[in-house]
């Protein structure tokens, strides 16, 4: 049966840890901590690369290790971030990295995404347990 969850996140902290600046493209590698609320509460850290183009931000792709309680259960897991955007449209989308879940989130699976307007970053994630 597959559950839905939703909520918040803020992120605490963003740090540049490399950046590679060519014509027409710039790759940066990024730390990211995050505090979430809702039905994921709890934190996370996060390794992304990204690319940006002298249009704006073009895409990015990392891994997240979160940790915390996912609809009252509690453990960590991984999810993997795949996103971009074209003509000022973003998208964003989470998959939980199968066999990553421990504890009670021990068989966890799924998928989501993410939404950033204003400032408010939101998610949906729908998953499964075991």
């Amino acid at each position: 049966m597959t559950t839905r969850a939703t909520g918040t996140f803020d992120i605490t902290a963003w740090d540049e840890m490399a950046t590679d600046r060519r014509e027409g493209a710039t790759i940066s590698r990024v730390r990211i901590t995050k505090t979430f609320q809702g039905d994921i509460e709890g934190t996370s850290a996060t390794e992304i690369l990204t690319v940006g183009t002298d249009a704006g931000p073009a895409a990015y792709t990392g891994i997240e290790h979160v940790e915390g309680t996912l609809g009252g259960r509690k453990g960590t897991f991984v999810l993997q971030h795949s996103a971009g955007s074209e003509n000022g449209v973003q998208w964003m989308r989470w998959l939980i990295v199968p066999t990553s879940g421990t504890g009670e989130l021990a068989g966890l699976r799924g998928e989501g995404r993410i939404e950033a307007e204003n400032g408010t970053h939101s998610f949906v994630l729908d998953y499964e347990l075991g």
